[in-house]
């Protein structure tokens, strides 16, 4: 049964579906939420619907943890869901993301020239960040496999769990699941040095060793691309640095300024159509950019982005703007959701 409101879901162009005990069974559609049964789901139905995607040990692991991560294909291979199963109110409650099979191109997705050229990098670190349903992952994989396809060398991925399928094309994609493969983040990382990769994707940074390892496999000549947490670039280089110690922060300043590639942040705006596209902040680790880094100033790096110039970099509010030139998201759209509502106003008043 509930194979079949996964297919709803596809069906609807919805992104997620929400099984909550004593509610109707939910799915988001263009980011709202909407009923897709007429009943409301009972707690042993909740139970029978989770229990029926899962294997007899992720049962085990998720009645003993009460929590579990997990994702699953649908019989005919037309897409695959990340699911996360969880206790709430002494029930259970699941909400399952829906992964396209067929990874969206860049060009599919409108994302900026700059961006294929980025994951093109031989090495630093890139960070794609943004909030829970942002788009990111999409976004990330659509890039993954423009490397795929323009470049011969080794893509792996540590991911928990893994979300887009890649196939081997120009690269070799090797994707190993946390969990699954790996026992841990920590374990695949320091394996990943003797796997020769090219290019090397950590599912999410949320521990400070973490982001040490990514800096070491940026500054040893890797691509490494993870994702955050964070709503913009300042956002994620504040939480990083919160995740170190003060005495390191000098050391930390010097490794983000010399490794750090780009931060890409990204936003889903409602648009004319009734539907969603992306806005994206894109900050490029220019001079400026890494000597405000290396001195610790990250206040000062919006303004500094503002006034850059450098070919790619762009505010949300840069993006916002274009997108309204183009006739995608309307201009009281852009305003509300405008990082500085004012200078937004000033720009489409005076161009």
């Amino acid at each position: 049964m509930l194979l079949d409101y996964l297919k709803l879901v596809i069906e609807h162009d919805g992104s997620d579906l929400f099984v909550t005990a004593n509610s109707p069974i939910k799915a988001k559609i263009y980011g709202a939420a909407k009923s897709l049964s007429s009943f409301v789901a009972t707690p042993e139905l909740t139970k029978k619907f989770v229990f029926s995607v899962l294997t007899e040990e992720q049962i085990a692991q998720f009645e003993k943890t009460k929590d579990l991560d997990f994702a699953i294909e649908l019989p005919d291979g037309s897409a695959r869901f990340r699911g996360n199963a969880f206790f709430q109110r002494k029930t259970i409650g699941l909400v399952m993301r829906l992964i396209p099979s067929e990874i969206p191109t860049a060009k599919d997705l409108g994302l900026p020239d700059i961006l294929p050229e980025l994951i093109m990098s031989k090495r630093g670190l890139l960070l794609m960040v943004g909030g829970t349903g942002s788009g990111k992952s999409t976004t990330l994989a659509a890039l993954i496999d423009h490397r795929n396809t323009n470049s011969p060398g080794h893509i792996l991925t540590i991911e928990d769990p893994v979300e887009f399928s890649h196939p081997n094309k120009m690269s070799i994609v090797n994707q190993r699941e946390v969990g699954v493969d790996t026992a841990s983040y920590a374990t695949a990382i320091k394996a990943s040095l003797r796997e020769a990769p090219d290019v090397i994707l950590i599912g999410e940074i949320r521990t400070m060793e973490t982001m040490e390892a990514a800096l070491e496999l940026a500054n040893t000549g890797h691509l490494c691309i993870s994702t955050l947490h964070a709503n913009n670039a300042n956002q994620a280089l504040d939480r990083i640095v919160n995740l170190f110690p003060t005495d390191k922060h000098k050391s930390l300043f010097m490794e983000m300024s010399v490794n750090m590639r780009a931060i890409v942040s990204q936003r889903l705006i409602s648009d004319v159509r009734g539907k969603r596209c992306a806005a994206i902040e894109i900050m490029i680790n220019t001079p400026n950019i890494a000597n405000l880094i290396l001195k610790g100033k990250l206040n000062e790096i919006k303004e500094a982005m503002k006034g850059s110039g450098a070919r790619g970099m762009q505010t949300f509010d840069d993006a916002l703007y274009y997108l309204y030139k183009e006739g995608k998201i309307s201009k009281e759209n852009a305003l509300i959701n405008a990082d500085s509502r004012n200078d937004l106003e000033g720009r489409f008043q005076f161009g």
